[in-house]
């Protein structure tokens, strides 16, 4: 199963870590040595070198520079952004807003052919409608302080659910019963979500399953993660989005996937959860 979403960025990061000790016992010079020439606290280069802060360019052109390994400069900026790019901070990709993230999901699904979605907290956007996903969009602006795009950010999101509607694309979703009874917005968007949701489960690019509240279960409730084709797999959390692309680690989630598909209920007896929702809105 898998032990941390974060595993294979944290895993990279210690590996840039290394190589730049490395450097650094090559050139035969002290962490504070190496500090001076950088012009930096030396505390800068104990988090690099435990991979708890992640170098930038510059940091790693100069830390190159004060090792005389400025040949290996870019390959190590290469790996450094490798990092970047698995590991992103919300606010970081939110930090002119919404609306350009959500752009960029659009082409994971227009690339895959098959999306296999777990949620435990709320709707995948591909099945969102509008006030269902303008209230999740105002709520994430909110919680980071990021700037306010929200209405263009909705656009951004309800397009992704074209290709439920066209193209060879087949979607595999299995929801926590908790999703359906957790109120988002009020009560009417609620009931309209799960209205929504009753139409779009019966399209033939569509698997649904939904796990109940009760139901016997051998992989415990997971954050958030989409895995498209074979080729990765994002993990949302509270603070980033984590890219996974390591072998072993996609066969972990493929293998999580797969067990929490058991748990799940299907056709009528989902829709009778769903109607329970429905009820309880009343």
């Amino acid at each position: 199963m898998p032990s941390s979403p974060s595993s294979s960025a944290q895993a990279m990061r210690e590996a840039l870590a290394v190589r730049l000790l490395h450097l650094l016992k090559d050139a035969g010079i002290t962490r504070r040595e190496l500090s001076a020439r950088c012009g930096w606290d030396p505390a800068k280069t104990s988090r690099i070198l435990g991979a708890h802060a992640q170098p930038s360019d510059a940091d790693i052109r100069a830390w190159c520079a004060a090792c005389a390994a400025e040949v290996q400069a870019e390959d190590l900026v290469a790996t450094a952004r490798t990092v970047d790019s698995m590991y992103r901070e919300w606010k970081r990709i939110a930090r002119r807003g919404l609306r350009q993230g959500q752009e960029e999901v659009i082409g994971r699904y227009a690339n895959a052919q098959t999306c296999r979605v777990y949620v435990s907290n709320v709707f995948p956007g591909f099945f969102q409608t509008s006030a269902y996903a303008e209230a999740i969009l105002r709520s994430v602006t909110e919680f980071h302080g990021t700037p306010d795009d929200v209405a263009e950010a909705v656009a951004s999101r309800l397009a992704r659910s074209r290709y439920l509607y066209e193209g060879d694309h087949r979607y595999v979703v299995l929801m926590e019963e908790w999703v359906l009874r957790s109120r988002i917005g009020t009560t009417q968007t609620m009931a309209a979500q799960l209205a929504h949701l009753r139409t779009v489960m019966k399209l033939p690019a569509v698997s649904l399953g939904i796990i109940p509240l009760g139901a016997p279960r051998t992989v415990w409730p997971l954050e958030a993660f989409y895995l498209y084709d074979e080729s990765r797999v994002i993990v949302e959390t509270l603070t980033a989005e984590i890219d996974v692309r390591q072998p072993r680690e996609l066969t972990d989630y493929s293998r999580a996937f797969a067990e929490l598909s058991r748990s799940a209920v299907r056709g009528e007896e989902a829709r009778a959860l769903i109607g329970a929702a429905e009820a309880s809105l009343a």
